[in-house]
């Protein structure tokens, strides 16, 4: 098997524990991705409950079946947020609220965005801003969200980002572009070039307020109905 992304041996191991019946892989893994997966949700839909939902679906998807996973394909954090992504979209479709595209070209003009997009830092504000970055964030069309969620406030690969949303490279690059050159156009009339700065700040409130723990998910243990998938 070639293994070449640097998780890949750790994450065969766990995922084998985990199909012979092992529940402490199980709550090492919980413990290692919940949050992230939770997180990754809540900025894609907006809904905690969703997010929620969503987070513990994966796990329940990936115990009822660890040998579906290969990793020599992807992270077992790709693959769960994954799993995650299509409950996302499911209750998005659900709702009527959106429909994941990337062909929106005639709402918006990208030559106009493109005068605004200068560097990726221009997007990042101080922590004054942090709201008014999520509310815009919250408003790109779903396919763009989910690039700039991932890279810009997840700080994953491109590769792991492409793997997640089940997209080539070239096209998360493109996504990711428009979606930050419409970030910064929508951020540019409200912020003033001395409050920007790197979207750590961004990052870093975001998981410090969008915890799976504010829901009560304990996130060293798995929940009775995961443990008793395994």
């Amino acid at each position: 098997m070639d293994l070449t992304h640097p998780s890949a041996h750790t994450d065969a191991a766990i995922a084998q524990r985990i199909a012979e019946g092992d529940r402490s892989a199980l709550a090492q893994l919980y413990a290692r991705e919940s949050g992230p997966v939770y997180r990754y949700c809540l900025a894609l839909c907006g809904n905690p409950s969703w997010a929620a939902d969503a987070m513990q679906d994966a796990f329940l998807a990936f115990v009822s079946k660890p040998q579906g996973y290969d990793a020599a394909r992807a992270p077992l954090a790709a693959y769960l947020a994954g799993i995650a992504r299509h409950a996302v979209l499911a209750h998005l479709r659900h709702q009527d609220r959106e429909t994941p595209t990337d062909d929106d070209s005639a709402a918006w003009d990208d030559s106009a965005a493109a005068t605004a997009e200068h560097e990726p830092a221009s997007l990042l504000i101080t922590r004054q801003g942090v709201d008014a970055l999520m509310r815009a964030i919250a408003a790109l069309p779903v396919v763009f969200r989910e690039a700039v969620i991932l890279v810009e406030l997840q700080e994953r690969s491109y590769a792991e980002a492409a793997a997640i949303a089940g997209i080539e490279l070239n096209t998360l690059r493109t996504r990711l572009h428009r979606g930050r050159a419409r970030l910064a156009a929508m951020l540019a009339p409200a912020e003033r070039p001395q409050q920007r700065t790197r979207p750590a700040a961004a990052s870093s409130a975001l998981a410090a307020t969008q915890d799976p723990r504010a829901l009560g998910v304990d996130l060293a243990h798995p929940s009775p109905t995961q443990e008793a998938s395994s």
